[in-house]
């Protein structure tokens, strides 16, 4: 029939064939890479004020830089994705609780500045007192930065996100957390790398064990996490974050090279969560099974 949309398991008819929800129209490089960013900045910052505060200079000012460069990353993409710098100035022309951009968008200026400082006195040598003060801080913050993207993602209609908004910021943090072993396992020897290695071990497990679980509790939204490019996707993230973190634990304490594989692994998990995650959205606002289902079993709760 003509106009007519409908998907089994639903016996849901929409008008012209149109999708229930409007799908995310932000390009994935953007958004995905905002999120991938801004969690390995913010953990990275949690890492370095570990580092710095135990003598580990290598680290610390490795995970300093790379923090920096995470977050000016971030922000890029952000700006790119809005349009012009002015919409994100705009957001911070009132404080509303209630809204995780508007309070996501005054935790990334209370971060950045405070993470861009800690760089620039790490790498200079200049200011160094000042340079620990900012470290403690941008530390202090850089959790909230690493989880506040999956409130903000959860915070939407789209089913793949929404459904799995209880355990998303604990899976966003795993990966953060993994990504940020992942770069001080890079950029520091192995033998100040020991903080980095553990990060990466059980930042992996803490995302894959929170994934497992979020994927049993998000009901058939959950398909989009298994099948598809985000399926793809977060298959290859399971698959590097635990090579990147047993890697690192096992061979990567003596040798460089397997250190840096490692890490890389660690860090290519983690975009992949990320991406994977951003697609099965995508794809669970495209097909009406995802929407309506879950409202009839609510409606069904509630009648009963």
């Amino acid at each position: 029939m003509a106009g007519r949309h409908s998907r089994r398991d639903t016996g849901f008819t929409s008008y012209y064939g149109r999708p229930v929800l409007k799908k995310p129209t932000w390009a994935a490089r953007d958004i995905a890479g905002y999120l991938f960013l801004g969690g390995l900045a913010g953990a990275s910052s949690v890492l370095a004020a570990g580092a710095d505060l135990t003598g580990r200079t290598a680290l610390a000012k490795g995970c300093k830089a790379g923090a920096l460069a995470a977050i000016s990353g971030s922000l890029f993409a952000l700006v790119h994705d809005l349009g012009r710098p002015g919409r994100f100035l705009n957001m911070l022309r009132v404080v509303k609780p209630s809204s995780p951009m508007s309070v996501g968008s005054w935790i990334l200026v209370a971060y950045g500045p405070q993470a861009g400082l800690a760089a620039v006195t790490a790498l200079s040598g200049r200011f160094t007192r000042l340079g620990r003060v900012a470290t403690v801080g941008a530390g202090l913050v850089g959790p909230a930065v690493a989880a506040y993207t999956a409130v903000l993602v959860a915070d939407t209609a789209v089913p793949a996100w929404h459904e799995g908004h209880r355990e998303l910021p604990f899976v966003f943090v795993g990966s953060a957390a993994s990504a940020a072993g992942g770069l001080g396992m890079v950029v520091a020897p192995v033998e100040q790398a020991g903080p980095a290695r553990r990060a990466a071990l059980a930042g992996g497990v803490f995302e894959l064990v929170a994934t497992e679980v979020m994927e049993r509790r998000m009901g058939p939204a959950a398909e989009t996490l298994r099948t598809g490019r985000g399926g793809r996707l977060m298959k290859a993230a399971s698959a590097l974050t635990a090579a990147g973190g047993l890697l690192g634990a096992t061979l990567g304490r003596r040798s460089r090279a397997a250190a840096v594989l490692g890490g890389l692994a660690a860090l290519a998990g983690s975009a992949c969560t990320r991406f994977g995650v951003f697609h099965a959205g995508v794809a669970s606002a495209e097909d009406p099974k995802y929407v309506v289902g879950p409202q009839r079993e609510r409606r069904a709760r509630e009648g009963r």
